[in-house]
């Protein structure tokens, strides 16, 4: 527990689990995976030195997580910055700068294919902001080429959605599936996945489009949306608050089911740092979400993992309205399987079906359908991650039942 979290909170606010005293020891801790994470934003040397030590096979398990974890490109970057080049194995070294390389390359590409879609929303007077992605630049991500976009997310009105439909299948791009009020469409479609062509231009380009319904009584987000240049394009984009909400709930979603992307809690993180010694933004922030009491929780799950896992420091005034308000029970769950949630790999586990459960007794509503993770799953993992982590989460949860019958009895 950091520092900054004993200053606001005394030993009697606390069950016993989180002060240590009934915790048992996570079994599965990765050490280097934790250094190759901790060492992007904590300027300690140990993290590094563990990694310049590592094995040629080592390195590879590393690398192999970097990617899935979405976390390469700010190795490579961190590595620059430290001038390692020269203390890392020569093809480790090179595997990273060519990566760097091949992304600035793709970004260059859907950075012009921004331009010339953003031209036609505008020609069509359409209401719409990008959310993700470059929006996420400079609060949560240094430079934007340091991302690797999977695609391009946009939150649009229910009115331009369909015009703004048009305009994408006129560009090429194909409508393949609506998921609740989220549009997917994708173009230069790839026969197959491979990891030598993450970070390389060419790869499919996929845009979703989020349907913004607004509930009565609420304001629309669109409606306090900025502009904003990025990389020399003028883009509308949500207003600070809302968009680090919604950052906020999209890392959230993803607690909640098999695998989370430790690149995506490494940049709400530091949104939460940008905006650290800022009253004013951390007072809109509470009003905002205190509209919906599942956004307070989600952001206290989100806020925990990384104060219990990664070891950051949380803002007073953020902790006392979000995660100070979690329930005993999803506080268990963070500090017994926290651990899993970050350093996890594809396909991830099941073990999120237990928060889901005590989530669920606080009012929220989960649909049970798995996220899939297709572009690094084949038949045989799949298989595997069902009967692994099938018999994982039976044992996980007869324990959770006895943990649950003794707060009863």
């Amino acid at each position: 527990m950091s520092e900054m979290t004993t200053m606001y909170r005394s030993s009697t606010d606390l069950p016993a689990f989180v002060t240590g005293q009934t915790l048992p020891k996570n079994s599965h801790a990765c050490p280097n995976r934790e250094a190759a994470l901790r060492g992007l934003y904590d300027s300690k040397p140990e993290y590094f030195d563990r990694l310049l030590a590592l094995s040629a096979g080592e390195w590879r398990k590393v690398l192999r997580w970097l990617d899935v974890s979405g976390l390469t490109l700010y190795f490579a970057d961190r590595v620059n910055e430290l001038n390692f080049q020269g203390a890392l194995p020569g093809a480790v070294n090179q595997r990273l700068q060519q990566n760097l390389s091949d992304n600035r390359c793709r970004m260059g590409g859907l950075l012009q294919e921004c331009a010339e879609l953003h031209a036609e929303f505008r020609r069509a007077n359409l209401t719409y902001a990008v959310v993700e992605g470059f929006s996420l630049f400079p609060s949560s991500v240094p430079m934007s080429e340091l991302r690797h976009e999977h695609d391009l997310n946009l939150l649009v009105a229910e009115g331009s959605a369909s015009k703004t439909r048009e305009i994408l299948e006129q560009a090429g791009y194909r409508f393949c599936a609506m998921t609740g009020s989220t549009w997917k469409f994708k173009k230069n479609e790839a026969p197959g996945f491979s990891k030598n062509i993450l970070h390389k231009d060419g790869f499919e380009q996929r845009i979703e489009l989020h349907i913004e319904s607004v509930l009565p009584g609420r304001k629309s987000a669109l409606s306090r949306r900025e502009y904003r240049e990025i990389e020399g394009i003028v883009m509308p984009i949500l207003a600070p608050a809302d968009l680090f909400l919604r950052q906020g709930m999209l890392l959230f979603h993803e607690a909640c089911s098999p695998f989370l992307r430790a690149s995506h809690l490494l940049e709400f993180y530091r949104n939460v740092c940008v905006h650290r010694d800022d009253p004013a933004f951390w007072t809109e922030v509470r009003e905002l979400a205190e509209e919906d009491p599942s956004t307070v929780f989600g952001l206290g799950v989100v806020l925990q993992l990384i104060e219990s896992v990664m070891q950051g420091e949380i803002p007073s005034k953020l902790v006392m309205w979000t995660m100070l308000r979690l329930p005993t029970s999803v506080q268990r769950w963070i500090a017994l399987y926290g651990v899993d949630c970050v350093y996890g790999t594809l396909p991830g586990t099941k073990l999120y079906l237990l928060l889901q459960q005590e989530l669920e007794k606080t009012g929220m509503v989960f649909t049970r359908s798995q996220r899939e993770a297709s572009e690094f799953q084949s038949i045989l993992p799949r298989l595997r991650f069902h009967l692994v982590e099938g018999l994982r989460y039976a044992w996980a949860s007869y324990r959770w039942r006895q943990y649950r019958n003794g707060l009863s009895a």
